[in-house]
């Protein structure tokens, strides 16, 4: 079984950030982390949350999300956060940075007329 250096994983989740960029006039928002994620000699101190489209949200119920149940949570994030986060980071990221994350994607569900009455 071969394992990957440290530099060969650096380089996967740059590569797979790359595949998660968002398209132009796709909603997004950026989250600035409390407690940065170290990858490698690197430190990530923001995560930009993009909007969902239903396929992104497969194989977790949109109650558990909206609840921001963890176990959902880790299911969509490394779906649709740049750079794109991994399931064992955010089982290991300060719960205030999950929470604002949880945050960001539960925004994306709330229609714009609820929006408007709230402002």
């Amino acid at each position: 079984m071969t394992t990957k250096t440290e530099s060969q994983a650096v380089e996967a989740t740059e590569a797979q950030a790359a595949e998660t960029q968002t398209a132009p006039g796709v909603p997004t928002e950026v989250v600035e982390l409390e407690t940065p994620l170290k990858r490698g000699k690197n430190e990530v101190t923001e995560i930009t949350v993009r909007k969902p489209m239903s396929g992104g949200m497969r194989g977790v119920s949109l109650v558990d999300i909206m609840n921001l149940d963890v176990a959902a949570l880790t299911k969509v994030m490394p779906r649709i956060t740049t750079p794109g986060l991994t399931e064992a980071e955010l089982k290991t990221m300060d719960i205030v940075d999950l929470v604002q994350l949880g945050t960001a994607l539960n925004g994306f569900l709330t229609p714009k007329k609820y929006k408007d009455i709230e402002a």
